[in-house]
């Protein structure tokens, strides 16, 4: 079998993942140098310590996540938690490498893709016979589509949701109201509902909620789910992870932490 170093999955994922295309928070791509060849790569949604020692104990050589580290206006002395992990990588000679909007955004291996694949979600797709979904929103992260058949009202998606994702989402909105439209974007992106609004969409969901969500959905009609951003954002690094290893033969495994964020 042919070696593969680090500097080959790193450039088959940004050919893969175009990150210069997004002005992200967080630099993408290799965030801690380690060993130069890879054998086994640990996947994750975040880059944490408890992750990291799994892949230690486990012999891995790289972690590759959605979550990673050294995020815009964090303090950016290498203490505390920060230094625990960051020591933990170096001394297990671990490559951290991690892919945050470009993931989010990906049509195939992309959070919301994979979001979409979970819960049966049907996408729009752009009329020009290249499949690709319609975006909308800032950085054009917001998808769109239509519930599957079957799921006419709110509380039916939140079931659907709850058996799915295993975790039970925070409804916003009249319960048996039917539904048509929906808006979607995994993860913090409550920031965004306004442009979900603005859509038409009948309800929004994404992973997490803040105060102002609330009285948004009450006044405006569009129903708003939160259902978690680690439980929204665990299928794409897992998609990710599976091309990875069909691409260069490597051994990849998918770590699961639960977070009820």
């Amino acid at each position: 079998m042919n070696k593969i170093f680090v500097q080959d999955l790193l450039g088959w994922l940004d050919q893969q993942l175009k990150p210069a295309l997004f002005q992200d928070y967080a630099p993408n791509g290799l965030q801690v140098q380690g060993k130069p060849e890879i054998k086994k790569v640990i996947t994750g949604v975040t880059a944490s310590a408890e992750l990291l020692q799994i892949a230690a104990d486990k012999g891995a050589d790289a972690v590759l996540v959605h979550h990673g580290w050294f995020w815009k206006g964090e303090n950016p002395c290498v203490v505390g938690s920060k230094y625990h992990r960051m020591e933990l990588a170096i001394r297990h000679g671990l490559n951290i490498i991690g892919y945050h909007l470009p993931l989010d955004a990906h049509p195939q291996w992309g959070n919301n893709a994979q979001l979409a694949r979970v819960l049966g979600l049907i996408p729009d797709r752009v009329d020009d016979g290249s499949g690709q979904p319609v975006v909308f929103g800032r950085g054009g992260l917001i998808w769109s589509g239509t519930l599957p058949p079957g799921l006419r009202t709110l509380a039916d998606l939140g079931a659907q949701i709850e058996t799915a994702l295993g975790r039970r989402p925070l409804l916003i909105g009249n319960s048996e109201r039917p539904l048509q439209r929906i808006a979607w974007c995994t993860g913090g992106a409550q920031g965004m509902f306004e442009e979900a609004i603005a859509r038409g969409v009948d309800v929004y969901l994404t992973g997490e909620a803040s105060e102002q969500v609330y009285h948004q959905a009450v006044e405006s009609g569009v129903a708003y789910i939160g259902a978690g951003h680690h439980a929204t954002e665990r299928y794409g690094v897992q998609a990710l992870g599976q091309a990875v290893a069909a691409h260069f033969g490597l051994d990849v495994e998918f770590v699961d932490l639960p977070n009820p964020v």
